[in-house]
């Protein structure tokens, strides 16, 4: 069986709190074009997770990175 990522794992390690962290993502799945993997493995009602090392998962993180102030 694959390994699962969830959503709590990753904030735990990324130091995130989790409602941003869904809000964040909601949004990223919500542009189909920027983040495809992401907007296809996004189901409603379910919980974020994803198979470890997965393009949906590597789209996950670069959409939960803290953004870099210009």
């Amino acid at each position: 069986m694959a390994d699962i990522v969830t959503l709590k794992a990753i904030c735990d390690e990324l130091k995130l709190d989790p409602r941003d962290a869904r809000e964040r993502l909601s949004a990223a799945a919500s542009d189909a074009k920027s983040n495809p993997e992401l907007a296809k493995a996004r189901k409603p009602r379910t919980p974020w997770q994803w198979v470890k090392g997965a393009a949906a998962e590597k789209e996950a993180r670069r959409a939960l990175q803290p953004k870099k102030p210009a």
